[in-house]
């Protein structure tokens, strides 16, 4: 089975998901209506598409359920402009559901967040069209470059904001 979320900046949300038995995790872009956008184009806005990761996973082991429970649980669901220092149409957050399954499931926990804080939620909930593989360098970006893959995490804010969190 396959899931794509967008988190913001794909690099940092891609980690996680393979600690809970995601067989794969694919850096990519989804939501635009441009074929093969460039990540350089999709970072300038200029094509509609989110930095988006593509789950791949058995359900046997690990459930559609969890997976968005891990993916909410690592952003920032009240950031309307992105994620972090990332800011723009690319790094918003969004759920590109493959069934009416997934679409329910996803309401649920985005009506559950905005019920338990009394703030507005923004995940958009899109259908899923398509999905396009990221340049190789952006594959495990964080096994490849785990220096600068932390420096990321350190300058966008983002591991200050979830220590806090907890």
């Amino acid at each position: 089975m396959r899931a794509y979320f967008a988190g913001g900046c794909f690099w940092c949300v891609t980690p996680i998901f393979k600690i809970y038995g995601v067989d794969k995790v694919t850096s990519g872009y989804s939501g635009g209506e441009e074929i093969n956008p460039s990540y350089e184009d999709v970072k300038k806005q200029k094509t509609g598409h989110r930095e988006t990761i593509m789950l791949e996973y058995d359900p046997s082991v690990v459930s559609y359920e969890k997976l968005l429970e891990i993916f909410l649980d690592n952003v920032d669901p009240f950031d309307v402009e992105g994620q972090f220092i990332d800011k723009g149409h690319s790094y918003t957050l969004a759920v590109y559901y493959s069934s009416e399954k997934e679409k329910e499931i996803a309401e649920k926990q985005i009506q559950k967040i905005q019920k338990e804080t009394g703030r507005e939620v923004f995940i958009a909930l899109e259908p899923f069209k398509s999905f396009y593989a990221a340049e190789d360098y952006h594959q495990d970006y964080y096994l490849k470059n785990p220096n600068e893959f932390e420096k990321e995490l350190e300058e966008s804010g983002r591991k200050e904001f979830f220590s806090n969190k907890k």
